[in-house]
Formats: C-alpha cells, structure tokens, sequence
C-alpha cells in the first residue's frame, strides 16, 4: 500500500528552487504521491540528500509494460528551504538502487530491507543483484516490458554497454517473480548484436518460454569510462502486448 505518512519525502516547508522545477516534481512525483511506496530510503545526517527507490502503483493503471519503479534523489538547500531533485523511471529495485549508487548514496544504506518485495530465490539471482548495484552505470537501458497481469509477473529488460568495446555489448535481463514463494529469480544474457537480442525478446513475448538467455560473464570494467554520450540505439524492441 502507499506510503502513509503526508511528508515522507520530508519536504514540509520547503518550496522547489525554480518554477520549472516545482512544475517537473509535480508532473513526475507529488502528483502521483498517494500511490507512492517506499522500498529503501536513506537520508544524510545533515538532511540536506534523501534517497528513495519507490514503487509507483499509478503505472499499473498507465500503459502496459511501463517501469514502475521511480529512483529519487532529493538535495535540499535547509538554509534557503528550498529543494532539487534528479529521478528516474526504472524497471528493476535493483537498477534503481545502482542509478542513486552513482550519485552518492552509500550501497549498504538502500538495500531493500526484509519482508520488502520478493527476496531473490537463489544465489545466482542475489549475485547478478549484486553486480547490477555496482556496474549498472556502465549500461544504458534500451527498453523494458513489466507484465504483472498474471500469478508469475516478470520483468525483461534490454541494455546496451556504454563501453563499445564489450565482447557482447547488448544484454537483456529477464526477472520472474513467483508470488506464492514470494520469491523471484534474476537472469541474464548476452547478445553480440542487437538484432540477435530483439530476436530472443520477440520470441519469448511469441511464448517460447523454453529458450535461455544465453550465459555471458561479468563486463570487464576499463577505465576511464567513455565520456561522451553513446550512440544512438537502433530502434527498440516491441514492447509486448497490451492488457
């Protein structure tokens, strides 16, 4: 259910620093506040940066697929009470955890606390979790399709490598949740070309269920990262069916 505190995002007394602003935080957070749940939060001692990963229960009624996890990072200004925000609109706890890593939050302060969602139902869901928190800057995200019309939801998700030296530079990520364990298993493939790793999305949204991801290893870090914006991606997959 969401959040039931009126200020949980602790802005009483606050005002956003421009007008363009206050109108962005509107259209993307508070106009959607009551259907907001915290996931993880952290807040820094001298109150000045709060992290969230939040659920937004609005999307379910939005387009079919949209990510509905948001990851916020609020920076106030508790001299002149006013306050900036930097989101993002995300499929996965996990990305959004990595997405508000890269901008300051410490990893142990916004894991999701126990009860919080479905726990990962083996090792390898917890360690792919893992390097997704750490190495998630290193990709950007293509598209995504949450589908959580039936008893099994599942999440897949498509990445390309910023770094374009990667051995197979395009990954898709597919988590399926089983809601009776409440449980949820995180896996990954890796694809050399785009065209190889739409082919497998369209497949399973077609119900070939029975193809695996095909296995890939850990992306070699280098450093430093590519600076400048990565090229443009092809045309993303479909989506998926609607509702």
């Amino acid at each position: 259910m969401p959040h039931d505190e009126p200020d949980f995002l602790r802005l009483d007394g606050y005002e956003a620093d421009t007008p363009q602003a206050e109108e962005r935080f509107w259209q993307h957070i508070a106009g959607e506040q009551d259907m907001l749940t915290v996931l993880a939060e952290h807040h820094t001692d001298d109150a000045r940066h709060s992290f969230y990963v939040l659920h937004n229960g609005a999307v379910t009624w939005g387009i079919p697929g949209e990510p509905q996890i948001v990851a916020l990072h609020l920076q106030r200004d508790v001299e002149a009470r006013t306050f900036r925000f930097e989101h993002a609109e995300l499929p996965l706890p996990t990305m959004a955890q990595s997405w508000l890593i890269a901008r300051g939050c410490p990893k142990e302060k916004i894991r999701l606390p126990d009860g919080m969602g479905t726990r990962p139902a083996d090792e390898a869901t917890r360690a792919l979790q893992e390097r997704l928190m750490n190495d998630g800057d290193h990709f950007a995200l293509l598209t995504s399709y949450t589908d959580d019309t039936s008893d099994r939801p599942e999440t897949m998700v498509l990445l390309r490598a910023l770094d374009e030296r990667a051995p197979l530079p395009f990954r898709v990520l597919l988590e399926e949740a089983d809601l009776d364990a409440r449980t949820h298993t995180l896996r990954e493939g890796g694809f050399a070309t785009f065209e190889a790793a739409t082919q497998w999305w369209e497949n399973h949204f077609d119900g070939d269920t029975a193809a695996a991801l095909p296995a890939t290893s850990p992306p070699t870090r280098h450093s430093p990262l590519p600076t400048a914006p990565a090229r443009p991606a092809p045309a993303a997959p479909p989506r998926g069916r609607g509702r």
